[in-house]
């Protein structure tokens, strides 16, 4: 058994993929199929990503939903070093929610949390030593 976390994106999957990329240079696309034509042409039918040991699915759904995401489940990075986590917290709240600033809240040494300008919500951690 295997379990997969799949984001299901309306319309956004594409920008959203190309910021994550921007963002975090490790981020591996491995597989990647759009829609050939109809109202959806170019955007994502299928995509898997993986990022720090782990898999992710995401697509851009045909129809349209008075739903989105949620800060209740979110993408929590552990990363190396203050820069790494400035420069991520830069980059993927370009245009997002800041929902817990960079700071020491006591349980890391620098944290923060945001929803990037696609709703995606990630906490982004400096890990105590």
């Amino acid at each position: 058994m295997k379990a997969t976390p799949f984001l299901m994106f309306q319309g956004d999957a594409g920008p959203a993929l190309e910021l994550w990329s921007a963002a975090i240079p490790e981020l591996e696309i491995l597989e990647l199929a759009r829609y050939p034509s109809g109202p959806q042409e170019g955007q994502i039918a299928s995509a898997r990503i993986g990022i720090g040991g782990s898999e992710w699915r995401l697509y851009d759904s045909p129809p349209m939903h008075d739903f989105t995401f949620t800060p209740a489940s979110s993408i929590f990075i552990d990363c190396d070093d203050e820069a790494q986590l400035r420069r991520l917290a830069e980059l993927l709240g370009d245009g997002g929610q800041v929902m817990m600033p960079i700071d020491n809240y006591g349980f890391s040494q620098l944290f923060t949390w945001i929803a990037d300008r696609f709703g995606v919500s990630w906490q982004i951690n400096l890990p105590l030593e």
